[in-house]
C-alpha cells in the first residue's frame, strides 16, 4: 500500500519504531520486498532510504537513538509507527508534532500485548477523533502457507487463550508482573449479586489529592466492601478547599481517607476550618506497615514482607480481589470482609480497571515489596492512577485507621 501511494503521488514517509539497531529492523525490508514483488517502477532502494523518481521518499528512524532528528523532520505526509505496542506516552508526545502538514496522517501498526499498554489504550480503547482502526489477522492473508495454517489450528486446539493472543490479536488482560490481575477485577464486577452475598457496610471515601498541574483529584466511594461510585475532577492548588469540600460531600456520615503527602497535607486543616473535627484520616503511603509483627503468611511477618503502607494496602486489595475471583469462578467460600465488589454501572469503570492492574511489583533496597512509582509508570507511558489510588484508600480504610492510631499527629483517634 505504501509503495503504491508513493508511486502515484509525491509523498514523504517518516517510518519509525522504538528500537532500531539496524535499518533491516524497520519496515525498510518489507517495503523493498513489496516494490520487487509487485514490480513497482521508478523506485531506488538505497542503503538507508527509499526514493521514487517523482520525489517520494521513505526515511527510517529508531526513536530511542534519533529523537532530535525526528523532532526536526520536516514535511512528513505520513508517519508510520511500526511495532507500536512498545511506544510510550512520552515518545508519542515527541512524534505527534512531526505531523504538521495539512492532510498528513499517522499509520500505527502493532501486535497487541497488554490491555494496559499506552498505544492500545490511546488508539483502541479511547481513540481520538478521526481515528480509523482495523483488526487484521491471519484469515486476511491470502498468501498464508498450509504449514502455517496447521500450526495455527494446533495452537487453537491446545491453548485457546494463547491462540487468541498470538493469532487473533487479543491483548493479554493479565500482566504477570502486576500487583493486581485484570481477571481478578473483572470477577469483582457485581460480585455480591453473583455470589448472593450482602457485602454492604460502613460508608468510606478514598480521596486522592491532585499533586501537579496535570493531575486530577479523585474519590472512590464504598458501601462496605462495594465500590459504588467514582468521582474525578481537575482543580488547581488554589482551589484545595473547594476540592476538599467536594470530596467530603461524599462521606455522608461515614469516613474519609485522604492522601496526606504533598498538597494533600492541607486537607485536614481545611476540614477543621470547616468545623469538621472527626471522620477523616491521613493515608501516608510511605508510613510503616500496620501490625508489623503479625504474619502475612506462615513464617513471614508484615515487616518482613512490605516496605511501606502503600505496598501493604495494594497487596491487601490484591488478595481480596483474588479471593473474589476464586469465589466467583471456583466456588471457594470466604468471609464478606475478605472480598471486594465493584458496581458494574460505574462511570469511568474501564479506566479504573486499567489503573488498578497497571502498577507492577517493585522491590526496595532491602528486598521488601513495593508498588511501582508514578515516575516509573510515566516512563511506561501510563498516567497517574488517580482512580486506583483513591480506590485503594477506600478499600483499605482498616489499615489507614490502624496506622492513624499510632501517629502522634492525629491526637484523638478519628481526626486528620
Amino acid at each position: 500500500m505504501a509503495g503504491s501511494i508513493a508511486q502515484q503521488c509525491r509523498t514523504r514517509f517518516l517510518c519509525v519504531r522504538r528500537y532500531q539497531n539496524k535499518i533491516k529492523d524497520s519496515v525498510y525490508t518489507l517495503i523493498g520486498a513489496q516494490i520487487e514483488n509487485f514490480k513497482l517502477g521508478g523506485f531506488e532502494v538505497l542503503s538507508n532510504e527509499i526514493r521514487h523518481a517523482n520525489g517520494s521518499d521513505f526515511a527510517f528512524y529508531g526513536i530511542e537513538r534519533n529523537t532530535d532528528e525526528i523532532k526536526s523532520f520536516e514535511g512528513a505526509d505520513i508517519l508510520w509507527i511500526e511495532e507500536a505496542h512498545n511506544l510510550t506516552r512520552e515518545q508519542w508526545e515527541i512524534l505527534e508534532p512531526t505531523i504538521r502538514k495539512d492532510g498528513s496522517e499517522v499509520w500505527i501498526s502493532f501486535n497487541p500485548k497488554l490491555m494496559t499498554d499506552f498505544i492500545y489504550q490511546r488508539f483502541i480503547v479511547n481513540p481520538p477523533p478521526s481515528t480509523r482502526a482495523r483488526l487484521v489477522n491471519y484469515p486476511d492473508n491470502p498468501f498464508l502457507s498450509d504449514t502455517m495454517k496447521k500450526v495455527i489450528a494446533a495452537k487453537r486446539e491446545e491453548d485457546w487463550d494463547e491462540y487468541e493472543h498470538v493469532y487473533l490479536g487479543v491483548p493479554r488482560s493479565d500482566d504477570d508482573a502486576a500487583v493486581i490481575k485484570r481477571s481478578w477485577i473483572e470477577a469483582a464486577i457485581d460480585a455480591d449479586r453473583k455470589l448472593g452475598l450482602d457485602l454492604t457496610g460502613a460508608r468510606c471515601v478514598g480521596y486522592d489529592v491532585a499533586d501537579s498541574g496535570e493531575d486530577k483529584n479523585a474519590a472512590a466511594i464504598f458501601n462496605g466492601a462495594i465500590c459504588i461510585e467514582l468521582d474525578e475532577w481537575k482543580a488547581p492548588e488554589d482551589e484545595l478547599a473547594e476540592s476538599a469540600k467536594r470530596a467530603w460531600a461524599h462521606v455522608q456520615g461515614g469516613r474519609m481517607l485522604y492522601d496526606s503527602i504533598g498538597v494533600g497535607a492541607h486537607v485536614g486543616s481545611t476540614l477543621r476550618n470547616m468545623n469538621i473535627q472527626a471522620g477523616y484520616f491521613k493515608f501516608n503511603a510511605g508510613a510503616a506497615v500496620v501490625n508489623p509483627k503479625a504474619e502475612y503468611a506462615p513464617k513471614i511477618k508484615n515487616d518482613e514482607k512490605f516496605e511501606n503502607l502503600k505496598a501493604q494496602a495494594w497487596q491487601d486489595v490484591a488478595d481480596r480481589l483474588r479471593n473474589t475471583f476464586n469465589a466467583v469462578n471456583k466456588g471457594v467460600q470466604y468471609e464478606p470482609s475478605e472480598l471486594i465488589c465493584i458496581r458494574g454501572d460505574l462511570d469511568k469503570l474501564e479506566r479504573l480497571k486499567t489503573e488498578l492492574c497497571s502498577p507492577r511489583k517493585s522491590y526496595s533496597k532491602r528486598g521488601l515489596d513495593m508498588v511501582e512509582s508514578k515516575e516509573n509508570l510515566a516512563k511506561r507511558g501510563i498516567a497517574s492512577p488517580n482512580l486506583a489510588d483513591a480506590f485503594i484508600m477506600g478499600a483499605c480504610s482498616h489499615l489507614a485507621m490502624e496506622s492513624a492510631k499510632r501517629s502522634p499527629i492525629f491526637g484523638t483517634y478519628g481526626n486528620g
